[in-house]
């Protein structure tokens, strides 16, 4: 069975995706997600221009070879552009082993290790009593975990808090821009997550993403400040490539750690996860190359019981949550899943058979990955350009986002 040919769509159902499919000899048809948020075009290109010639006529049941081939075959290894190609290549050739033998991905890459997916979800407001509302709802939707987001008095909407929409993505590519103050964070988050335990008890577990915005002291500070509130993690305390940094937040705190979201190898872990410094790894399947090579990252901090939780926002496709589903269904050290609704609009393009309900994900039965992608739908949401925000502190300095 080879790869016969291969097309490339980029298309904005509420916000941009870019889908790979393969097609082969056999008339078997497999998809997979290459979404870069913000940066599009350049995955699309690298797929189009450089890899597809180099898939076609290759054995499409050789999914490690491929992977191989496609990662140490290219002299310029690693990086999101690149992963993510690998990443599309990889979850649709195991779409096309799963609908070749008529059985779920989760199936052939080794059977249920768990009945249900645990996710949480997301809540977040301009201010604490829009913060506590948006939980309810999550509360409602039967989620026990959610994570919280809030803007701090004085710095307008900030991250995870845009007006409309989860993430400001700006039309036109020109990034809006942010006010950050990391002082006035430290003051205020405390006070919020006291708020939220006296509203919702010890039972439901809370989450907070910090966005790399601080220093390592500055992150055991608020690690310690928030100790008597049990996150279940803080997640991205500080810029995740300087690795070594987490032993100091390390030092002073034991909230648990998360981080790995803009990680896409198991090379970005190897200090992270042999000294213990996280607690949670949060690469996606979409960027860190696929099921292949995602896989191999979690079976790496299973050695050292750091358990899985995989990046799912909604600038992930529903094949790349398919995926990261399946994963989930499999992996001994599973620990949680994020999880964003996909605007409804969405599923006019991707239609999946994997189902959620009371804060639970169950893996569909299809064969393959279990989502369908509608390319007549696709071509009535043609991509239009958007970039997420630039943050800079309050005397105009470019800061993290």
């Amino acid at each position: 069975m080879r790869i016969e040919s291969a097309d490339v769509v980029v298309c904005n159902p509420g916000r941009n995706f870019v889908t790979l499919i393969l097609r082969t000899s056999d008339g078997v048809v497999g998809i997979g997600d290459a979404t870069l948020n913000g940066r599009e075009l350049a995955v699309a290109s690298y797929l189009k221009d450089h890899v597809v010639p180099m898939l076609i006529g290759r054995d499409a049941s050789r999914i490690e070879d491929t992977w191989q081939y496609l990662y140490r075959g290219v002299y310029w290894r690693r990086g999101p552009i690149t992963m993510a190609a690998i990443a599309a290549v990889d979850m649709a050739l195991w779409d096309i082993k799963g609908k070749s033998a008529g059985m779920p991905v989760h199936e052939l890459l080794g059977g249920r290790s768990r009945e249900t997916i645990r996710a949480y979800g997301h809540a977040h407001g301009r201010d604490v009593e829009e913060l506590i509302d948006s939980v309810h709802a999550r509360r409602a939707q039967g989620f026990d975990a959610v994570r919280v987001q809030v803007g701090v008095p004085g710095m307008g909407n900030g991250y995870g808090v845009a007006e409309g929409r989860y993430e400001p993505a700006r039309l036109g590519g020109v990034p809006s821009e942010e006010v950050w103050d990391t002082g006035r964070y430290l003051r205020y988050l405390p006070t919020v997550f006291e708020r939220l335990r006296g509203e919702f008890g010890d039972e439901l577990d809370l989450l907070h993403d910090v966005h790399h915005r601080l220093t390592p002291i500055q992150a055991a500070q608020l690690g310690r400040a928030l100790e008597q509130y049990r996150p279940f993690w803080l997640e991205d305390m500080t810029t995740a490539e300087n690795q070594e940094s987490f032993r100091l937040i390390r030092e002073h705190t034991t909230v648990p750690l998360a981080t790995g979201e803009t990680f896409n190898s198991i090379v970005d872990y190897l200090t992270l996860v042999p000294e213990q410094l996280i607690d949670y790894i949060r690469s996606a399947v979409t960027h860190a190359g696929g099921l292949t090579g995602l896989r191999r990252i979690l079976d790496f901090g299973a050695v050292y019981q750091i358990k899985s939780a995989i990046h799912g926002p909604t600038d992930i496709s529903p094949i790349g949550m398919a995926a990261a589903i399946h994963l989930d269904t499999v992996h001994h050290a599973f620990g949680i899943q994020e999880y964003m609704q996909h605007d409804a609009i969405v599923s006019e393009v991707f239609r999946a058979d994997f189902a959620f309900a009371d804060g639970c994900f169950r893996p569909g039965a299809g064969a393959g990955l279990g989502v369908t992608f509608d390319e007549e739908a696709a071509a009535r949401f043609p991509y239009a350009a958007a970039s997420l925000p630039v943050n800079r502190l309050l005397d105009g300095t470019v800061h993290d986002w």
